[in-house]
């Protein structure tokens, strides 16, 4: 029934779903965000004070209003891929220099975290799909240089990237829910033009 339910829909009602779908995920993996870095900040002892350096870790273009739906969609896909690269490079550092191999629920978070992350870049791909985007290669990371000669500054690179991953996460949620106004006007062109196609009929 789903399938038949999908069958009949329209490309911008598709793409209304997706894009619904995809600020639910979004919004779920902000508050599962928050719940990581409270528990990384009381795992690690940080201080309420404890801060990261300034600017983004993630490299886009920057916003612009004058960007179509496409090019929005390509700047944030683009950012959440770069995200779970980061996220899985502090992962694996975490285990292998700090010993995060125990099972707690700080790491139950962190994969939670990582497999929400890999779900809503899924949908933003579809998205994508949905206004004749292409998916496109990330730039790479190997030129992102990790300071962290002490055992405190790799925590802190750790942490800078939970964050960065918070971020782009609300970024994610502010953009898709400005979608839904771009859909429906595609929508409603796209009906004009069909009526226009019966009358002449």
């Amino acid at each position: 029934m789903a399938d038949r339910r999908t069958r009949g829909m329209t490309g911008s009602d598709q793409s209304r779903t997706t894009a619904a779908r995809a600020t639910a995920i979004a919004e779920q993996l902000h508050h599962e965000c928050s719940i990581l870095l409270e528990l990384y900040r009381k795992k690690e002892t940080f201080s309420p004070d404890v801060t990261v350096a300034d600017g983004r870790l993630v490299s886009v273009p920057p916003p612009s209003s004058q960007l179509d739906t496409r090019d929005k969609l390509w700047r944030l896909h683009s950012a959440l891929l770069q995200c779970r690269s980061l996220l899985e490079r502090a992962i694996a550092k975490e285990e292998e220099e700090l010993g995060g191999h125990k099972k707690g629920e700080y790491e139950t978070q962190r994969k939670m975290v990582k497999e929400r992350l890999s779900l809503l870049l899924f949908n933003t791909e579809e998205l994508l799909k949905a206004v004749d985007g292409q998916a496109v290669l990330t730039p790479s990371l190997d030129g992102l240089e990790i300071d962290t000669s002490t055992v405190f500054e790799l925590k802190l690179w750790v942490y800078r990237i939970f964050t960065e991953v918070d971020y782009w996460t609300k970024m994610t949620i502010t953009t898709l829910q400005a979608l839904p106004s771009v859909i429906a006007k595609d929508r409603a062109r796209t009906t004009r033009v069909r009526s226009t196609r019966s009358a002449r009929r």
